[in-house]
């Protein structure tokens, strides 16, 4: 896991930041003019110690320091506390383990906390160090929310792919790595859906609310990202459905080939019972078995044999049994 180191920015509202590091916190020149972003990893020491002195009421501290959380948003007076999660696309890593982000966000201030590295974080820095970043707490806001959306995009599309190929090569399904692939699908779907579901609310619920420095335009862009989120969650309902069909199939043709397989046995057996039945008859150690004195009586046992395999053969016919 790749770790999160500290980063600190002072905005200036017409779009140039300086770097800060963590001892210049505490010295900084705070303007109506200027943003202040710091960016933690929540498990440090350091991240502890700084937000529980900024912040007097537990509820911010204890939010951006939580170890666990599912998106959503509070409402605190003209700010605003959230947590989003995004998907995870370090090296080795399944994207449904999601990484999640915790923001205090107020017209001058953006406090942002995660364990693991999100990509998005990692645009916005590296455009406010080419000078082309954001200039305003909305803007930060509708950035990092677009850019998390767009790479749920990417893993929604791969996931739809290996639906369709596992939906165009049902006949060779019988396999076990392909069963497994299914279930591999459905559990991906599911873990997405459990968090993209809420992070749709927690993004509707701060759109409708009135706060003053997030304008109406910006307003309409993040309704535009939580459209694309929407379509996502829709995406995945599909994905489901069309996973449950695949497996209902699936189920359908091993319940098809199992009852053939029984379906001749139960024949094999059929035929074979007679025959059964016969050579245990002339096989038993007592007086008075016809043909234990004739030479030509195992020719003739065997012809009958055959003549009863005939005969039943005929009736499967007539029966359509077979």
């Amino acid at each position: 896991m790749k770790k999160v180191p500290f980063l600190g920015f002072l905005i200036n509202k017409k779009g140039s930041a300086k770097k800060l590091k963590y001892e210049e916190l505490n010295s900084i020149d705070k303007t109506e003019d200027n943003i202040l972003w710091v960016h933690f990893d929540y498990s440090q020491k350091e991240a502890k110690n700084w937000i529980q002195t900024q912040f007097k009421d537990s509820i911010i501290s204890d939010a951006l320091l939580v170890g666990e959380t599912r998106p959503r948003t509070t409402i605190l007076g003209d700010s605003l506390l959230i947590a989003l999660k995004g998907v995870n696309l370090e090296p080795n890593s399944k994207p449904e383990n999601m990484i999640s982000i915790r923001l205090y966000i107020s017209k001058n201030m953006i406090i942002s906390t995660s364990r693991r590295t999100l990509m998005s974080i990692e645009e916005i820095v590296e455009d406010l160090e080419k000078g082309i970043g954001i200039k305003s707490s909305s803007e930060f806001l509708v950035e990092l929310t677009n850019r998390m959306i767009d790479r749920i995009d990417d893993v929604i599309d791969e996931i739809q792919d290996r639906t369709d190929y596992l939906e165009e090569n049902i006949m060779d399904m019988k396999k076990q790595d392909f069963r497994t692939k299914i279930l591999n699908v459905r559990r991906e779907t599911i873990i997405l859906k459990r968090y993209l579901t809420p992070q749709k609310d927690a993004l509707i619920k701060f759109t409708s609310e009135k706060i003053s420095w997030i304008d109406e335009y910006r307003k309409i862009e993040i309704r535009e990202t939580n459209d694309q989120l929407m379509r996502h969650i829709e995406e995945l309902d599909t994905i489901r459905d069309k996973v449950i069909l695949i497996q209902e199939e699936l189920t359908n043709r091993l319940s098809e080939d199992l009852n053939k397989k029984m379906y001749i046995l139960s024949i094999i057996s059929a035929i074979f019972l007679p025959l059964t039945f016969l050579t245990g008859l002339l096989g038993i150690n007592v007086g008075g078995i016809p043909g234990a004195n004739n030479e030509n009586a195992f020719y003739i046992f065997t012809s009958i044999l055959i003549l009863v395999i005939f005969s039943q053969y005929m009736i499967f016919r007539k029966k359509r049994w077979i």
